[in-house]
């Protein structure tokens, strides 16, 4: 159970809003009357019980998808992992790398690519290792996002998202966060398979969050992620649990 320490977010979303596979077409959002509501939190994996349960939801998911993964045996100072929990079950995980004179994992496979944006004084951090469980909100995806953006660039002044994803995601990530093409297709050892390199500017991903954040499904047609995001006046009240909780 995962119920012991403030979280940084809560919410509650009706049952069934399902995040999209990567290479599904999103759904069409609906309410239905009555229906159940669950609740959400996000927090911090803070301890090694936490990180070990992580790591276990991502093995999980990537199992079924037949990709290879090993979990670190130690913990990384210059990576943060959240989690998203309900009734006490781990249901969703990210980590966020952030760029260090140790690199990030994206440099196995593009550190050319890389260089060439650090050497324009750009700062990035790389969101890796993002596991949804079946059946989860989509919600929860987007409140990862946004927690990972908040850490990331409103409270340590980093500038770009940099992500490996497999062929097949590219597309997801592109019309769901708005990622563009910053590398092209490269073996990825360690998941076995392809790797394409994409990058989202933290200062564009702001400015979709202030015009979409919190309006759920009274979006119209703007069919991203970012209606699923918090409204920017929640914004505050989570950078300040976040920064108080990661020690």
């Amino acid at each position: 159970m995962f119920q012991d320490d403030l979280p940084i977010a809560t919410f509650e979303m009706p049952a069934g809003l399902r995040v999209p596979e990567p290479s599904e077409a999103p759904p069409a959002a609906a309410h239905e009357a009555g229906q159940q509501l669950q609740v959400f939190h996000i927090r911090l994996a803070n301890s090694a019980g936490r990180r070990e349960a992580a790591s276990l939801l991502i093995r999980k998911m990537y199992g079924w998808r037949g990709y290879a993964f090993e979990p670190s045996l130690q913990h990384d100072p210059n990576k943060v992992t959240l989690y998203a929990e309900t009734g006490g079950v781990l249901v969703g995980t990210m980590s966020l790398c952030l760029d260090s004179a140790f690199g990030l994992p994206a440099d196995d496979n593009f550190r050319d690519r890389l260089d060439a944006l650090r050497s324009q004084g750009r700062r990035l951090c790389e969101p890796s290792r993002l596991a949804i469980d079946k059946g989860v909100t989509k919600r929860v995806f987007a409140a990862l996002i946004h927690i990972s953006y908040l850490y990331s660039h409103k409270l340590h002044g980093f500038t770009d998202y940099v992500i490996e994803v497999n062929p097949r995601h590219v597309m997801f990530y592109k019309r769901m966060l708005g990622f563009s093409d910053f590398g092209g297709e490269r073996p990825c050892s360690r998941v076995g398979a392809p790797a394409v390199l994409l990058r989202l500017p933290l200062e564009e991903m702001g400015v979709q969050i202030r015009k979409w954040g919190g309006l759920m499904e009274q979006h119209g047609e703007e069919r991203s992620f970012y209606p699923y995001f918090f409204p920017v006046w929640d914004e505050p009240g989570i950078s300040a649990r976040l920064n108080g909780g990661h020690h």
